[in-house]
């Protein structure tokens, strides 16, 4: 392949499609959580994945995991998780069975506020789509998302 052959430009084409799709609706949905609830995506996002944890086999993500699951590093996490904890939205605590695991867990202030977020957060991204398939180039993107079936 070279610079110029028409399926590398195809695909780079694509890559730049869906990275467009990407960014704008992210920074629609930060818009609206931030101006209606004080929260980042990312911070979102946190909250979202840690309010899915649960107390049975398994249940704890370690912080590799949270990192993976809202695409940070693991030190950009961590800080992410402080911020979160001074606000009050996150509490940690030792591992029972391994005291050198630390966990983190989201406060019932945290919870209220994600769960009135969840309609904010839905809605920004319901609109950003809607306007994104109003773009010719961005329309199969939009009509991949929508028919994706992901399992919970």
């Amino acid at each position: 392949m070279t610079a110029t052959d028409p399926a590398l430009t195809a695909l780079s084409q694509g890559w730049c499609a869906l990275s467009l799709l990407h960014g704008r609706i992210e920074a629609h949905i930060e818009r609206a959580l931030q101006a209606g609830h004080g929260l980042s995506v990312r911070e979102y996002s946190l909250l979202d994945v840690l309010s899915r944890q649960h107390d049975g086999e398994g249940g704890h993500l370690q912080m590799k995991q949270v990192a993976d699951a809202v695409v940070l590093s693991q030190s950009a996490t961590t800080r992410l998780v402080t911020r979160l904890e001074d606000r009050g939205l996150l509490q940690r605590y030792l591992c029972p069975t391994d005291r050198r695991g630390i966990y983190t867990n989201v406060s019932e202030t945290g919870l209220a506020l994600l769960e009135e977020a969840r309609p904010t957060n839905q809605a920004a991204l319901r609109e950003a789509l809607d306007t994104a398939a109003e773009d010719p180039e961005l329309a199969p993107l939009v009509r991949a998302v929508e028919e994706l079936r992901v399992p919970a």
